[in-house]
C-alpha cells in the first residue's frame, strides 16, 4: 500500500498545477498579512480603557434577549449562556478582549482561505480517477498484481495527504507571516471556552488547530464526493462542476431551508461546521454535536460505497 501511495503521490507532484496551488496559498497568506499590516499602519487601532461597561452594556443586551427567546430556542438559550459566562469571566479575571493585532489574531483571520484550499483539493479529487480512463492509463494500473480496491484507497489517501499539506501550508504561513507583520501578543492570550457550565482557559494555538480541522470538514466531504463523482462518471469536469457549486452555494441554500424546515438537519451542509456546537448556534433546533458527526459518517460511508462497489465491478477492456 506504501508503495501505490508514493507513486500516487510522485504523479500527483509531477503536474505544474500542484506546485501552482501550493504557491497560490502561500502567496495569498502572505499578502493578506500584507495588506492587513498597511491598513493597521493607516488606521492604527486604539485601546478601549472602557471595555468593562461595554462588556457590561452588552451583557444586559445578552440577558434581555435569553430572557425573550431563550424558553422557545434552548439552542438559542445555550448560546447565549456560554456568550454571558465569558463576558462576566472577562470582566472579573480583568481580561480585556484583544484590541490590537498579533500572530493568533491573523491566523485566525486567515482561516477564511480554507476554503481556497477546498477548491484545490477539490479540483485534485476530481481529476484523481478520470484523468487514468482518459489518457488510457488506467489498464496499465490494473494489470497490476494489487487488487481494485487498494488502487483506488491509496489514491484517496494520497487525496487525504494533499489537502492535509495545503492545510498545514496555510496554518504555517499564516503563523509565519502574523509573526513577521504583527509580532506575539504583549501577554498570553488564552482562549476562553464554555465547558461544562463553567468557563476554561485553553491553550489558543492548539485551540487555532482545532478551528482550522472543523472548518476543514466541509471541504473533505465535497472533496470525497468529487471523487465519488469522477470514479463513478469518469468525468472530472462534471465532479469539479457539482461539487464548486455545492462549495458555494450549498451553505446558503440550507439555511434558507433550514428556517422553514425541520428535514434541512438531514442535510449534508447542515452538519460540516461542527463549530456551531463550541461557539454558535446550530442551524435546526435539536440538533446536537453526536447528531452532526453520525450525519457525516452517513455521508461519507456513501460516497465511498459508490466509489469502490462501481470501482470494483467496471469493466475497462473496452
Amino acid at each position: 500500500m506504501m508503495n501505490l501511495i508514493i507513486n500516487e503521490c510522485a504523479k500527483l507532484f509531477r503536474r505544474p498545477g500542484t506546485i501552482v496551488m501550493l504557491a497560490i496559498i502561500a502567496v495569498l497568506a502572505a499578502g493578506l498579512g500584507g495588506y492587513f499590516k498597511y491598513d493597521e499602519v493607516k488606521h492604527p487601532s486604539q485601546e478601549n480603557v472602557h471595555w468593562k461597561k461595554d462588556l457590561q452594556t452588552e451583557l444586559k443586551e445578552d440577558r434581555e434577549t435569553m430572557a425573550s427567546f431563550g424558553k422557545s430556542n434552548q439552542n438559542m438559550k445555550k448560546f447565549y449562556e456560554r456568550q454571558i459566562a465569558i463576558k462576566e469571566y472577562r470582566i472579573s479575571n480583568d481580561m480585556a478582549p484583544e484590541a490590537e493585532q498579533n500572530v493568533w489574531t491573523f491566523v485566525r483571520d486567515t482561516k477564511g482561505l480554507i476554503s481556497i484550499v477546498g477548491v484545490f483539493t477539490i479540483i485534485v479529487a476530481a481529476g484523481m480517477v478520470s484523468s487514468e480512463f482518459s489518457w488510457g492509463t488506467i489498464k496499465l494500473l490494473l494489470i497490476r498484481p494489487t487488487s481494485r480496491v487498494k488502487i483506488l484507497l491509496s489514491k484517496y489517501l494520497t487525496l487525504l495527504l494533499f489537502s492535509l499539506m495545503l492545510l498545514s501550508l496555510l496554518f504555517t504561513v499564516s503563523a509565519l507571516a502574523g509573526l513577521i507583520f504583527f509580532g506575539l501578543p504583549e501577554s498570553s492570550v488564552p482562549h476562553l471556552a464554555f465547558t461544562n457550565g463553567e468557563v476554561v482557559e485553553r491553550s489558543i494555538f492548539l485551540q487555532l488547530i482545532g478551528e482550522y480541522l472543523l472548518s476543514s470538514i466541509g471541504m473533505l466531504m465535497l472533496a470525497t464526493m468529487a471523487f465519488m463523482i469522477s470514479t463513478v462518471f469518469r468525468n472530472s469536469s462534471l465532479a469539479v462542476g457539482i461539487s464548486l457549486f455545492l462549495l458555494l452555494m450549498g451553505d446558503m441554500v440550507t439555511k434558507i431551508f433550514a428556517g422553514s424546515f425541520t428535514w434541512a438537519k438531514y442535510v449534508l451542509f447542515a452538519n460540516t461546521d461542527l463549530s456551531v456546537y463550541f461557539d454558535g448556534v446550530p442551524l435546526v433546533e435539536g440538533m446536537t454535536f453526536s447528531f452532526s458527526v453520525i450525519m457525516l459518517v452517513v455521508y461519507f460511508l456513501i460516497f465511498q460505497l459508490l466509489a469502490f462497489g462501481v470501482f470494483s465491478k467496471r469493466d475497462v477492456a473496452a
